[in-house]
């Protein structure tokens, strides 16, 4: 998410093919310049400059300062909010609406009085989208420190070492003090409690799926059934 100079460096560092790739990926936004640099790694891969792309990743949206970064996200789903409603398509995304401002403003940065400021984030996100009649599906767990165990004992050890480290090396679980396993699950509890008093105070059409059982065909079935009803809910309004 570089400035002008920046986005003029990049371009010359680039050269050849690599400056229509960037052209091609990048929007402005408010005199800053925003680049799916995901994408185009996902195309060109190994082809791209290391440079180019050192220095994207250090401006990732999820590397900024909070305040910019909301700044950033609050406008992006403002120009969303505006395309989507000129069109007939249904749009399903995950984790963006309460995940993500959350593990930003408190896993990260551990923002000063973070509940108040992420119910007011959240919040501002909602009457952004409340204009697109949006569906929150939340999936919850009865033990939280059951499924993350879980989580942890079935995938990779590189994906544990990983969130530990995200969760205790910065923001809320260094202040507090937390490490390893323990300490991550402690702050997994406190970020579910903030998490929850979002949810209660949020007006737009939400909805919880308990998934403890792990019944895949039947989280299936529950989650058509409430689509269903979602849609002719909306249809008879």
């Amino acid at each position: 998410m570089p400035y002008q100079a920046e986005y003029d460096e990049l371009s010359r560092i680039c050269g050849g093919n690599s400056g229509e790739v960037l052209s091609a990926h990048t929007t402005c936004q408010d005199n800053n310049y925003l680049v799916g640099y995901r994408k185009i790694i996902n195309a060109y891969g190994p082809l791209l400059p290391k440079e180019w792309m050192d220095r994207l990743t250090r401006k990732d949206v999820y590397e900024l300062p909070l305040a910019q970064h909301r700044k950033l996200i609050t406008a992006r789903w403002r120009q969303f909010t505006e395309s989507a409603l000129r069109g007939p398509d249904t749009y399903v995304f995950d984790c963006c609406f309460i995940q993500n401002p959350v593990t930003m403003g408190m896993i990260r940065h551990d923002a000063a009085e973070a509940e108040e400021y992420m119910i007011s984030y959240i919040q501002e996100l909602e009457a952004i989208i409340k204009p697109l009649n949006p569906l929150l599906f939340v999936i919850e767990q009865d033990d939280l420190e059951q499924a993350f165990r879980k989580a942890v004992h079935g995938r990779p050890l590189e994906w544990s070492d990983g969130f530990i480290e995200y969760y205790t090396s910065q923001g809320y679980g260094l202040r507090q003090g937390f490490q390893g396993l323990e300490g991550t699950l402690e702050v997994l509890k406190s970020r579910s409690k903030l998490e929850d008093n979002i949810y209660n105070l949020l007006s737009l059409n939400k909805t919880k799926v308990n998934n403890s059982a792990y019944a895949l065909g039947v989280y299936k079935q529950v989650l058509k059934d409430r689509l269903v009803a979602w849609r002719n809910h909306s249809a008879g309004s």
